[in-house]
């Protein structure tokens, strides 16, 4: 190195040595590089107080990137920050557990200057949905809320206008959305024969267009979705708590199980983001933060976002930092990350970048432009930067972005590998959290709002086909029992008349015929007696008269 080379250089360290001189506490990222030396004397930090200003921390698959998040939150913890995480891999979880020493962390910690102890720290562990280890996370549907849903279900701008239009018959019929099938139902609803009235009100929302969002939340629930949402939710103010020696609490979401869901899990942690925005009062500038929240796989959560989503991103981290919440966006290169996102992340760790095709040069060169001007040749040096190294620049305590400072990192004082089951195990079983959150329930919500409103309308129906066939055989009954009436009337008119004619036929006949004492008279033995009785009576009378008369 000639005189001048060495003067530079020499410059360079005594630039970044004051630079990251801070006054306040603050975190510590290792120590200065220049030339591939490591300047002790020359620790490259961060200001606590500008934790809450957001930052990036970027770089390769294998550069050291998950060991910086763990160093990063290591730090805040101790000094009484609560730190959310998502553990992607499941490398995080040795946080619970000290490290282990050997060679290699030795010889870090006498590169950079510093001591290294092993250290466990105080770790809450999550898993979504309850698939893993760590309490269960859930959601509502309703409070999820349309925008982030579009962007799981990958609706476009029309379907996802439709899904709020959805979102708000339900709320105004008061239907709860605690679940997907409670959803699902709604939408069910709003397509059936029942429900079309309702849907042509919405106006907006095509029958198609339901059809679509039903389609898709079914090939969502096939996909296991439903075990993430539903109740008891997540207060997110758990996230905030400190441990009882005063530390920080890390919130740990185990990932691991949900790999091949990334477009849920990256949208489940900005449902917790905007919740957190939503609770948390405005604070303004903090000496340290209330929460720092680590969003790991970020460009998962930017991929074929709507408009209105990334909108929403843009609008809740531009604002949460006045709620004194810290956001660090973590993903493999900055153009990763919206513009507009991007431009609101004052602190940068930037690991080695790959430039193996033109389009990774390209995302080189665009990253090298965001960068304050240095005397590093940044586009050589993020390609040749070794594992745990990065370029850094940060916001000052007064807001003003450092200069670049090539930096060897310190390595994290916890372990750098998984925790045993046992010890996440045991942190689970004595978590405070498992008892409110541990089992899912079950509320009256739009599903057993809408099955048994289905239910009362097949039975006021089978009452109502019972009720007709009913009727149908009271009538029929009724007219066979009037004809019935009328066939015996009928016949007893006829049997009347046929008894009527008989009797005056017998009239008739009785009539035409001689009387008894009639034909007695008239038959000659009746006049022979009458002449034998009228002899012997006209003797017996002329006896009578003559015969007293000669007595006398």
């Amino acid at each position: 190195m000639t005189e001048n080379e060495s003067s530079a250089a020499s410059s360079l360290v005594d630039e970044i040595r004051a630079a990251y001189s801070f006054e306040g506490a603050s975190l510590e990222f290792g120590a200065a590089v220049v030339d591939g030396t490591a300047h002790p004397d020359a620790t490259v930090r961060i200001p606590l107080s500008a934790m809450n200003r957001h930052g990036l921390v970027a770089g390769a698959t294998g550069t050291g990137k998950t060991k910086t998040l763990q160093l990063m939150a290591e730090q805040l913890a101790a000094q009484g920050v609560p730190v959310f995480l998502a553990d992607v891999k499941g490398d995080l979880s040795g946080m619970a557990t000290p490290g282990v020493p050997n060679e290699k962390v030795t010889a870090r910690a006498a590169d950079v200057g510093m001591e290294w102890t092993p250290t466990a720290y105080p770790v809450e562990f999550y898993a979504l949905g309850g698939i893993g280890k760590g309490i269960p996370v859930r959601a509502a549907v309703s409070t999820f809320g349309p925008t982030l849903l579009s962007k799981v279900l990958g609706l476009n701008d029309t379907q996802e206008s439709s899904l709020g239009l959805v979102f708000h018959y339900a709320d105004k019929h008061g239907y709860y959305l605690d679940t997907l099938a409670d959803l699902r139902a709604v939408v069910q609803h709003l397509t059936s024969d029942e429900g079309k009235a309702d849907l042509k009100e919405l106006g907006g929302l095509s029958s198609a267009t339901a059809g679509v969002i039903l389609r898709e939340l079914i090939a969502f629930s096939d996909q296991g979705a439903d075990a993430f949402f539903g109740l008891p939710e997540l207060d997110t103010a758990a996230l905030m708590r400190t441990a009882p020696d005063g530390r920080g609490l890390v919130s740990m979401l185990e990932l691991p199980r949900v790999q091949d869901r990334p477009e849920l899990f990256s949208t489940f942690l900005m449902w917790l983001l905007a919740d957190l925005f939503h609770d948390l009062p405005e604070v303004g500038d903090v000496d340290k933060p209330k929460l720092v929240f680590f969003f790991d796989e970020a460009h998962l959560l930017f991929d074929d976002a709507s408009e209105e989503f990334l909108d929403a991103i843009q609008q809740t981290v531009r604002l949460i930092r006045s709620k004194g919440v810290g956001v660090f966006f973590v993903t493999q290169s900055p153009k990763d990350v919206p513009a507009d996102v991007l431009a609101q992340l004052g602190n940068r760790v930037q690991h080695a970048l790959r430039a193996f095709t033109p389009d990774d040069a390209a995302a080189l060169k665009a990253a090298v432009k965001t960068y304050p001007h240095t005397d590093y040749d940044l586009e050589e040096l993020l390609t040749s930067l070794g594992t745990g190294e990065a370029v850094i620049t940060v916001l000052s305590e007064k807001g003003a972005p450092t200069p670049v400072a090539w930096t060897r990192m310190r390595a994290p004082e916890s372990l750098m590998a998984p925790s045993p089951d046992a010890t996440i195990d045991a942190a689970v079983a004595a978590s405070p959290l498992l008892a409110q959150y541990g089992t899912a329930v079950e509320r009256e919500s739009a599903f057993e709002l809408l099955d048994r409103a289905a239910s009362e309308r097949v039975r006021a129906d089978e009452a109502a086909a019972a009720a007709a066939e009913k009727a149908k055989a009271d009538a029929a009954a009724a007219t066979e029992a009037e004809e019935a009436r009328m066939a015996a009337e009928k016949a007893a008119a006829k049997e009347a008349a046929a008894a009527e004619k008989a009797r005056a036929a017998e009239e008739r006949r009785r009539a035409s015929e001689p009387g008894m004492v009639e034909s007695v008279v008239k038959s000659s033995a009746f006049r022979s007696m009458l002449r034998s009785a009228g002899t012997v009576i006209g003797r017996e009378i002329t006896r009578s008269i003559f015969g007293t008369s000669r007595r006398r």
